[in-house]
């Protein structure tokens, strides 16, 4: 396994490594997990995610990690940061963020701690200016989350992705500066 990226509280993120497709594959890529990212995805895009993932980290520092209970060492979930991704998205030069939890780990605030410490790292050590999260309307555990984080809706850039079904449009975005997070956002920090 790879060395700890952050570590929280009750998590460790680390970045992917070669042996974490096959448990991502049974862990994370399910139908629960994945109903709102576009269904269970093929084998062939999650190794390329993760390839993705290991070249960010490579060329900026950044990029998407595994979330690991410190307690067990369990894979719980996967999340990161990079350049907005999607190539339809109105703002490839802003930061993203993203996670998922597998199914079992719901509702114990596993994200919500794993990102508050992305969202530090992506503005403390990468010096980012805006960092945005992209989900759909229907995710409502999504968007709260990101409310919870100080994020704020940011309807000027959705955008519609005609490869996807209607269900899945548009993608919405929710951002927060800098100075918004340095300030607290306007959501609850507290919560560890």
């Amino acid at each position: 396994m790879t060395a700890p990226v952050l570590t929280t509280g009750r998590l460790i993120l680390r970045q992917i490594d070669e042996d974490d497709l096959d448990p991502h594959m049974t862990l994370l890529n399910t139908p629960a997990v994945m109903q709102d990212l576009g269904g269970v995805q093929p084998r062939e895009v999650i190794a390329a995610k993760h390839a993705a993932a290991r070249a960010s980290f490579a060329a900026h520092g950044f990029g998407f990690m595994i979330m690991e209970e410190r307690a067990t060492g369990a894979m719980v979930g996967h999340c990161g940061l990079r350049h907005v991704a999607h190539p339809l998205a109105p703002n490839p030069q802003d930061f993203e963020i993203g996670w998922l939890v597998r199914e079992d780990r719901w509702r114990r605030g596993y994200a919500h701690e794993a990102m508050r410490a992305v969202l530090d790292w992506g503005f403390a050590t990468h010096g980012a200016p805006r960092i945005v999260a992209i989900t759909i309307e229907n995710n409502v555990g999504s968007w709260r989350l990101m409310e919870k984080l100080g994020m704020i809706r940011a309807p000027e850039l959705d955008f519609n992705d005609p490869a996807m079904p209607p269900a899945y449009n548009p993608a919405i975005q929710y951002g927060i500066t800098r100075g918004q997070w340095a300030r607290g956002g306007n959501g609850d920090r507290s919560l560890d």
